[in-house]
């Protein structure tokens, strides 16, 4: 029997979602508790292609990346906890609500993002999370995701 996956380097993220830099916003998951929670990892360097123009003179990660780096962790989760039922598949938003920007995140700041699983229905997973730095709350959002097959 093989050990139960509690954590996703680079390469493994890449197996199991589809994106790639710039759009992939995670590093590392950690934490993985299938069917229940895990916690990404991104590493925000001045180097990342959004910096160019949010903003020249105080640069801060868009809001929105923040959250989609989340909806990627979620995903890891999601394919962790179904295995290789989700091999070839795409996770698309469904729905994004009560999202709340609380305090920029800077360059040189090691992003950690908490996903919860809520509820998972056939292919519709419900999830809350949550964005901290250095153990401080910088935003957070409840979202729901479809697993589905890509329309080629």
């Amino acid at each position: 029997m093989s050990e139960p996956i509690t954590e996703l380097d680079i390469d493994q993220i890449q197996k199991r979602i589809p994106h790639r830099p710039p759009m992939l916003l995670i590093e590392r998951v950690e934490e993985i508790v299938p069917d229940t929670s895990a916690v990404g990892i991104k590493m925000v360097s001045i180097g990342e292609p959004f910096f160019a123009g949010h903003f020249p003179d105080y640069p801060i990660m868009p809001g929105v990346l923040i959250v989609e780096a989340m909806a990627q962790t979620a995903a890891c989760l999601a394919s962790v906890t179904l295995g290789g039922e989700t091999d070839d598949k795409l996770v698309f938003f469904a729905t994004i609500d009560k999202v709340k920007f609380r305090k920029p995140v800077r360059p040189g700041a090691l992003l950690k993002l908490h996903i919860e699983k809520v509820s998972a229905r056939g292919p519709l997973w419900k999830f809350a999370g949550h964005a901290t730095v250095d153990g401080v709350k910088t935003s957070e959002a409840e979202f729901a995701a479809m697993i589905v097959d890509p329309e080629r």
